[in-house]
């Protein structure tokens, strides 16, 4: 049997910005990405705190240590500039796997975005 798992958790960061014209996606800060374990392209769940919008989307590569956090297309209207969201994603693996996995979450500053 397989169940999906959380995978990555970048927890509570802060919204920089929100590009409606742009083709879609979530633009998340490299040194985040690398820190959730998460690829460019990997689909994520994003939660927002402030107004309890869930959403999927994929990530893109945002500026290492720039602390990016920008929604694109139309999850640009879900969110808004200094909004807090999580962002997640799943795994799908063997129940006895899933028992001794151990996901990457993260808890960067939400004032600035960065892990230190």
């Amino acid at each position: 049997m397989q169940i999906e798992v959380i995978k990555s958790k970048i927890h509570r960061v802060k919204v920089t910005g929100a590009d409606l014209n742009y083709i879609g996606s979530i633009t998340i800060d490299e040194a985040l990405m690398q820190a959730a374990n998460l690829i460019e392209g990997e689909k994520v769940a994003v939660v927002n705190v402030n107004n309890g919008e869930r959403f999927d989307t994929y990530a893109i590569k945002g500026n290492k240590n720039s602390g990016e956090i920008t929604l694109n297309g139309p999850a640009a209207r879900k969110v808004h500039k200094g909004d807090i969201i999580i962002i997640m994603s799943y795994a799908l693996m063997d129940f006895e796997e899933a028992k001794n996995f151990k996901p990457w979450l993260i808890f960067p500053n939400e004032n600035t975005n960065s892990l230190t």
